[in-house]
């Protein structure tokens, strides 16, 4: 039915009944203004799989609450996805999405409406554009159960370009942060810094996960809040090289540790007697950051994930192939590699600079031709 109204354009509604606790109980829901569907086919076209789906007696999604609770028995399930990814979706859902939009019927979502609260988020851009993606992502399940004929989120804007470049250790700051760093946490920062695990698949490595014949670390599992799942991607389960020098210090640590069977976490945490790998952010926050500043260098916010954008920005310095560096960082395409190289350290840039300038000069010794002399 066109419902008439006398300062906004007119709305069609689909009326229909459910039963609700043995009561026949009538239902109105706003499909769309004469606008967005101009004639009664259009209206009735945007019903078509909403009518079919009430008439087999299933309870059709009507706000966005209803859709959710749909999605997540579906999608949200260690089969579809890691436990790190559930965990960060749900938390989204908690604090942002269900909050705002939670009571909106799907007809109400408007993507420009989506973008300017979106703006409105007093977050990193890489979380923003992660809340837009997860939205599409319920309403992409509304369309395949063919609850919804259209995805609102689809073409909302939000970029993910990072506030600032992220911080790097030059060598030099990271030889002075292993002076001043007790045996394990140096075994630690050597191993993340030489082969550019994450923090979730360093700590959940276990001593039968090291191959001191071949030299090289096998990366099978990842620990998040001390739920050990599967890695980030199929290309993260690939082994990684050790240097001989960072399985010397590997072996000390053994040595020294309680906790030194192949069954045992490489960094166990003694308070829980090494049923569990230490916290990653306590060893940051206590012993890892206070070195840095032992080792005078300030001005920079490192933490786990800055040692592997170390490695990738010293990969791209010494001038190795972009295709050796996605193997060496286990990327899932190049295209990550990529981003990451283009990011040329000051130096490159300033050396770079300097030879295309001596280039145009005809040689550094012809600079001081062109400057007039004095009168």
């Amino acid at each position: 039915m066109r419902v008439k109204n006398k300062t906004t354009p007119d709305t069609w509604f689909f009326r229909y009944y459910e039963d609700q606790d043995g009561r026949r109980v009538h239902r109105n829901l706003k499909i769309g203004t004469v606008r967005e569907l101009p004639l009664r086919r259009d209206a009735e076209t945007a019903v078509l799989s909403l009518r079919a789906t009430i008439n087999s007696g299933v309870r059709t999604p009507e706000t966005v609450n209803d859709l959710i609770a749909h999605y997540t028995p579906y999608e949200l399930t260690l089969e579809r996805k890691s436990h790190a990814t559930i965990e960060n979706f749900k938390g989204n859902l908690k604090l942002y999405i269900v909050p705002k939009w939670g009571k909106y019927r799907l007809s109400e979502v408007r993507t420009v409406a989506v973008e300017q609260w979106l703006h409105t988020l007093e977050l990193a851009p890489a979380t923003r554009t992660k809340i837009r993606n997860q939205m599409s992502a319920i309403f992409t399940h509304g369309i395949r159960y063919e609850f919804i004929q259209t995805n609102p989120i689809s073409k909302v804007r939000c970029s993910s370009t990072r506030l600032r470049d992220p911080d790097v250790l030059t060598p030099v700051e990271f030889r002075s942060l292993l002076l001043h760093l007790p045996l394990r946490e140096r075994a630690m920062v050597m191993l993340a810094g030489s082969t550019g695990l994450r923090r979730s698949e360093m700590f959940a490595l276990r001593w039968s996960d090291l191959c001191f014949g071949t030299m090289q670390v096998f990366v099978t599992k990842a620990i998040v809040r001390n739920h050990v799942g599967g890695c980030k991607t199929p290309a993260s389960r690939k082994p990684v090289p050790l240097h001989l020098s960072v399985l010397d210090v590997l072996l000390n640590w053994r040595s020294k540790s309680d906790y030194k069977e192949d069954s045992d976490f490489l960094f166990p945490s003694i308070r829980l007697n090494g049923t569990q790998p230490l916290f990653p952010d306590m060893v940051l926050n206590k012993i890892i950051r206070p070195a840095l500043l032992k080792a005078g260098i300030v001005g920079k916010t490192i933490g786990w994930h800055s040692f592997r954008h170390s490695l990738a920005t010293n990969l791209r310095s010494m001038g190795v192939d972009v295709k050796v560096a996605q193997e060496l960082l286990r990327h899932a395409n190049s295209r990550i590699t990529l981003d990451l190289y283009t990011r040329a350290v000051s130096a490159d840039k300033r050396e770079a600079s300097g030879k295309q300038f001596d280039m145009l000069m005809g040689g550094s010794d012809s600079v001081p031709s062109i400057v007039p002399s004095a009168a």
